[in-house]
């Protein structure tokens, strides 16, 4: 309940009280607490605790002579509205990466449940990364896993260094999405299925 200054009963002031001393303030013991320096985690201990994030996954590819070439990546996150921006991180350890970057145009593909071999085979260092696998291209070049929840077609917009890492900023031109396919979702290095939601 709100009180308000009028619901104040009003009595006449006293008279002023004598000064007193204030009382001395009582000094209480705080114990101390053991620290020891900060140790920096391990890059096992990060990958583990990176881990306990669920994340979609993503097919980032390309048309390169014809062919289409692309990556799998957990690290697509969105970024603006206006301009219309997304981004992925590419580990510099990439061979596909730098094949990908001066593409016109990239596809980006949200990958389904149905999608968990695709996606181990795009995440693959070797063989044909897209046997198998139904695709189609924009006429810019953009490749497009088909059944996949959504598609976003973009263009690199910039590069930024980030450790082991490059942040990609990607400029979106063309969208699609399709909200009844269930989609696939990586937590603690492994695939989950969130099944179709109501």
């Amino acid at each position: 309940m709100t009180v308000h200054a009028d619901d104040i009963e009003h009595e006449t002031p006293a008279a002023p009280a004598t000064p007193t001393t204030a009382p001395s303030p009582i000094a209480v013991p705080v114990p101390a607490i053991a620290s020891a320096a900060p140790v920096a985690p391990t890059p096992k201990e990060l990958r583990t605790m990176f881990a306990s994030f669920p994340t979609g996954v993503t097919a980032v590819a390309a048309l390169v002579d014809g062919v289409p070439v692309g990556l799998a990546a957990n690290s697509f996150t969105s970024v603006s509205l206006e301009p219309a921006l997304v981004s992925v991180c590419a580990d510099l350890k990439s061979s596909t990466w730098p094949i990908l970057r001066g593409r016109p145009r990239l596809g980006i593909s949200i990958l389904a449940a149905e999608h968990e071999a695709a996606c181990l085979r795009l995440a693959s260092r070797s063989g044909d990364r897209f046997a198998g696998l139904d695709v189609r291209a924009s006429a810019d070049g953009a490749v497009f896993v088909e059944g996949a929840g959504a598609w976003i077609e973009c263009s690199l917009e910039a590069e930024y260094p980030a450790g082991d890492h490059e942040i990609l900023l990607l400029r979106v031109h063309d969208i699609g999405a399709d909200p009844d396919v269930a989609p696939l979702v990586f937590h603690r290095s492994a695939f989950r299925n969130l099944g179709r939601q109501e």
